[in-house]
């Protein structure tokens, strides 16, 4: 695509994949859809975790700041979504067009990692993600943690998609750090970060898998323990809505506020408390 670059793409996600622990492996699965990588780390004998990012430019190394405290009691799947900015490389033009096409794309990709089933992390579209694998796939599913999960349980905020536009429909470095920037409230960020985000405009993805929330009489149903973390400064939704109307429709949710973090700050912003929070939540009863 005219102003993609390719090479600069990938020397931006080799940098903030080295920010991952040095004994990280990169795999890749072959899927119905296409090769999918996989940066994987922790103990081979550990329970799996598989950790999807979130959309537009997020790709598996987008977990760099957590994933070390993950790996002490996990081994970690993080995955390029097909399609979707990153190293995954789709098979022509079967990439997947349904949520029944996701769930065949992660059976594959827990199957090509030796996984029967695994715990599940998702911030923002992969939290989508993994809410729905969830559903469909409930054998597979132990634990399943969300960061500021969109579509899932409330809807976008119009002044969110009307600042997103711009930037969606004419994709350019300086528009998605403008965008970042806004959502943000100009909280830093981290700079090698924002390079990948910016290197990652134009990328020739496809069309995402989008669809409405999760039916509320499916989502009463769902029996896994699930963590909601929600972005007390989340301009993509309403946080409170959100941890609100999970509260009311999951029969064992716990939900909780980030103070001080925005949507996009997420996974990365506060390391420490949030990769506590999650190892606890992993390893609890």
């Amino acid at each position: 695509m005219a102003g993609y670059d390719s090479g600069a793409f990938r020397v931006a996600y080799d940098t903030v994949l080295a920010k991952w622990p040095a004994e990280r492996e990169a795999l890749t699965v072959a899927t119905p859809f296409g090769d999918t990588r996989v940066n994987t780390c922790g103990p081979r004998d550990a329970p799996p975790l598989l950790l999807l990012p979130g959309g537009g430019a997020a790709t598996s190394v987008s977990w760099y700041a957590q994933v070390a405290e993950l790996a002490r009691v996990r081994r970690v799947h993080a995955v390029d979504v097909i399609g979707a900015p990153g190293l995954s490389v789709p098979a022509g033009d079967r990439h997947p067009r349904t949520v029944a096409d996701l769930t065949r794309w992660l059976d594959a990709v827990l199957d090509g990692v030796g996984a029967a089933s695994a715990d599940l992390g998702g911030h923002s579209y992969g939290g989508w993600i993994a809410l729905h694998y969830a559903l469909r796939a409930p054998a597979r599913t132990r634990r399943l943690f969300l960061l500021d999960p969109t579509q899932c349980f409330a809807g976008f905020k119009a002044a969110y998609l009307l600042r997103a536009l711009p930037m969606l429909l004419r994709p350019a470095p300086r528009r998605v750090r403008a965008f970042l920037e806004w959502e943000t409230s100009g909280a830093p960020l981290d700079p090698q970060w924002l390079a990948l985000q910016e290197a990652a405009a134009g990328f020739p993805a496809v069309k995402p898998v989008t669809g409405p929330r999760p039916a509320p009489d499916a989502l009463r149903t769902l029996d896994a323990r699930i963590l909601l973390l929600v972005a007390a400064h989340s301009r993509t939704h309403d946080p409170r809505e959100v941890a609100a109307r999970a509260q009311a429709l999951l029969p064992r949710v716990e939900t909780a506020v980030l103070p001080d973090v925005s949507h996009h700050a997420l996974p990365h912003a506060a390391p420490a408390a949030l990769a506590r929070r999650l190892t606890a939540f992993l390893s609890g009863p």
